[in-house]
């Protein structure tokens, strides 16, 4: 028999994150490892359970993340975002208050690209009068 499972992918930044709820006891697994040892920031793993904390299933799912690209800010917000499409396709009853905390929004905030004629996306060369 095939086991249960919601996919969500989640973006942020350079971030990509592809999710999977299993029905388990809580445990979350970023990249095969623990995200206890993934994550050394608190506000990172608080930033990743907090779809869960807000719908109460902390206990009730284990998450596994396959993340790639970005820093770990990126990634934290990625696979917060992830695991919110997951919850909503497990239970749509949740989307209300997912969508109110704002965990459903993808945050279309991305680097600047380089213009040409300057040294970064708005950085000028130093200015001089001779």
């Amino acid at each position: 028999m095939a086991q249960v499972q919601y996919l969500g992918t989640g973006r942020r930044k350079k971030s990509i994150a592809r999710v999977r709820l299993l029905p388990g006891t809580g445990n979350i697994t970023v990249n095969k490892r623990d995200v206890e040892e993934y994550f050394g920031l608190e506000t990172l793993k608080m930033i990743v359970r907090a779809p869960m904390v807000l719908t109460n299933t902390l206990g009730k799912f284990d998450v596994r993340v396959n993340v790639i690209g970005g820093g770990t800010t990126g990634q934290a917000g990625a696979i917060r975002h992830g695991i919110t499409r997951a919850l909503v396709v497990a239970n749509p009853d949740l989307r209300p208050a997912l969508k109110k905390a704002g965990y459903l929004t993808r945050d279309p905030r991305m680097k600047e690209r380089k213009k040409y004629g300057l040294k970064a996306a708005r950085r000028a060369p130093q200015f001089s009068k001779r």
